[in-house]
C-alpha cells in the first residue's frame, strides 16, 4: 500500500479542521438544515474526490473555490463530470463571492435546491414512516 495514502475519512476530518474562511462562513449558513431544511455534510468523499459540501438527499455538491481553481480548470471539469455521472448537480462559488455576498450565495443555493428533482424512493421500498 502507498505510504502517502490516507483513508478518505481521515483526509475529510483534516480538511474540516483546516477549513478556509469562506468554507467556514458558508458552513455557518448551511449547517443544521438552515437552507431549505436540507442536510449538508462538509468535506464529504464521493469516489476519489472530497467535496466541500454535499446534500446526499438533494444530490447537490457545492464547491468553494480559491484562485488555484482558475489555473486547474481542466481538473475541475473532470471532477464535475465524474460527480454528474453519479447523479449529482455541482455548483461552484469563488471564495470572494462567499466572503463578500453570502446572502446572494445562499439565495442561489436555495434556488438550485428548489429546482432539484425530489429524491428517489429507497430501493428496499421502505420510506419514512
Amino acid at each position: 500500500m502507498d505510504k502517502g495514502y490516507k483513508r478518505p475519512t481521515a483526509r475529510s476530518r483534516e480538511l474540516r479542521l483546516n477549513a478556509t474562511d469562506a468554507e467556514r462562513k458558508l458552513w455557518g449558513q448551511l449547517s443544521a438544515r438552515k437552507v431549505a431544511g436540507v442536510r449538508f455534510n462538509r468535506q464529504f468523499p464521493i469516489g476519489p474526490f472530497i467535496c466541500d459540501f454535499v446534500s446526499r438527499s438533494a444530490k447537490l455538491v457545492i464547491e468553494v473555490d480559491g484562485g488555484q481553481h482558475a489555473v486547474d480548470v481542466e481538473k475541475d471539469r473532470a471532477r464535475t463530470a465524474y460527480l454528474q455521472a453519479r447523479g449529482y448537480r455541482v455548483i461552484r462559488f469563488w471564495n470572494n463571492d462567499v466572503m463578500e455576498r453570502i446572502e446572494g450565495v445562499v439565495s442561489e443555493i436555495e434556488h438550485v435546491l428548489a429546482t432539484c428533482p425530489p429524491p428517489a424512493p429507497p430501493i428496499n421500498g421502505r420510506g419514512e414512516e
